[in-house]
This record gives structure tokens, C-alpha cells and sequence, in this order.
């Protein structure tokens, strides 16, 4: 086992989640997401997690997901939008084929909507998503090999610069 083939890091809204299965598809390998496996093991959605544990106990149970699957998962890795605040995290994708998806804030409104449960995104979206993209872009790019735009693509398109810029930046 050497990990997973490709992981997916970005924000909400990225498109983590359906770029990967489309990632998946075409490579043939599993798909998986570490926000359902936190959400598996603590037996409650994300929400739920961060409203009665607390956000500290979600990045607990994060990092666990994310080192599991890392060492578990052979196929497309998608990240939570978190999971780079980690220390420990970062340092597990040292080496790893890790793209970055990034996204404009417009963008990501409108593909996030302000009626889906995304806890940190729950008072003011548009500012709390900037906030956290200007805490967390030094973090998604430290930890990726590429970065790929994904404004005015389809996940088709990106799914294909994806592939297009793991071939052009081999480990």
C-alpha cells in the first residue's frame, strides 16, 4: 500500500467531493471522504458534532479520519475543509499526491448554498468563507503538490486538470 492515488484539499464549496467520485470513476479506483467517516464513527452528522462537542473535538476525530485513511485508502482521498489545520495532518501528506481545488468566493455561494448544514458557515457565509480561505490558503497550498482553479469549469474540466496536473507534477 503507498496511500491514496490522488487527494482532494480546498474549502466548501471546492467540489471535493464530486470532483473525486468523478476522479474515481475514471481511474477505477474507491472513493472516500473523511468528513463521512468522522460523521460514521461519532454516529451523527457534522453539524450535530460541532454543536454538541464542540470544534476541538471534531479536529480530534478529523485527524484520526484523515490518519486512517491515509494509511487505509488506496483510491481518491477527499479532505474536509479543515483537515489542513492539523499540524499532524499536514505532516501525513508530506509526499502525497495532493491537489489543491481552488474556488472564488462567489462560487463557492453559489455552490455551497446558504440552506445546506455547514457549520462554520452557519452566521454570515460570505465573510466566514473568506475568513477561512485567508486562514486556510497557506495550508492547502503548503500541503499540495498542484493547485487547480475550478472557476468556470464543469467537474468534468477539473476533474481533467486534475490528472492533467498530477502527470505534469509527479512526486
Amino acid at each position: 500500500m503507498t496511500g491514496p492515488a490522488v487527494v482532494l484539499v480546498g474549502p466548501p464549496g471546492s467540489g471535493k467531493t464530486t470532483v473525486g467520485a468523478l476522479l474515481a470513476e475514471r481511474l477505477g479506483l474507491g472513493l472516500r471522504d473523511t468528513d463521512a467517516d468522522v460523521a460514521a464513527v461519532a454516529g451523527k452528522p457534522i453539524p450535530e458534532i460541532f454543536l454538541e462537542d464542540g470544534e476541538p473535538h471534531f479536529r480530534v476525530l478529523e485527524a484520526e479520519a484523515v490518519r486512517r485513511a491515509v494509511a487505509e485508502h488506496d483510491g481518491v482521498l477527499a479532505l474536509g475543509g479543515g483537515a489542513v489545520l492539523t499540524p499532524a495532518t499536514r505532516a501525513l501528506l508530506t509526499g502525497l499526491p495532493v491537489v489543491f481545488l481552488d474556488v472564488a468566493l462567489a462560487e463557492a455561494v453559489r455552490r455551497v448554498g446558504l440552506d445546506v448544514p455547514r457549520p462554520l458557515l452557519t452566521i454570515n457565509p460570505r465573510q466566514r468563507w473568506r475568513a477561512l480561505m485567508d486562514e486556510r490558503r497557506p495550508w492547502y497550498t503548503e500541503v499540495a503538490r498542484a493547485v487547480v482553479q475550478t472557476a468556470e469549469r464543469t467537474p468534468d474540466e477539473v476533474a481533467t486538470a486534475v490528472l492533467d496536473a498530477l502527470e505534469h507534477h509527479p512526486a
